[in-house]
């Protein structure tokens, strides 16, 4: 499931995927993947992310729990 709020903020702070994926010590593809949906981030992934685009990190995972 494609992630528009994660998309959405991280346009709002007028990054690229490339720039947050720097901000967060990952890669771009990563980044992608995590929007896209294909890809749950880990946990220190997932506080990192939030931390760079102001977010509560365990929206990564509250999806998850109402996709089961």
């Amino acid at each position: 499931m494609k992630r528009n709020w994660l998309i959405e903020s991280r346009k709002a702070k007028g990054l690229t995927q490339e720039q947050l994926a720097e901000m967060c010590n990952t890669t771009q593809m990563t980044i992608s993947n995590i929007e896209n949906g294909t890809r749950r981030p880990s946990p220190r992934l997932s506080k990192l992310i939030a931390n760079v685009l102001n977010l509560d990190w365990t929206k990564f995972y509250e999806e998850q729990q109402s996709e089961i």
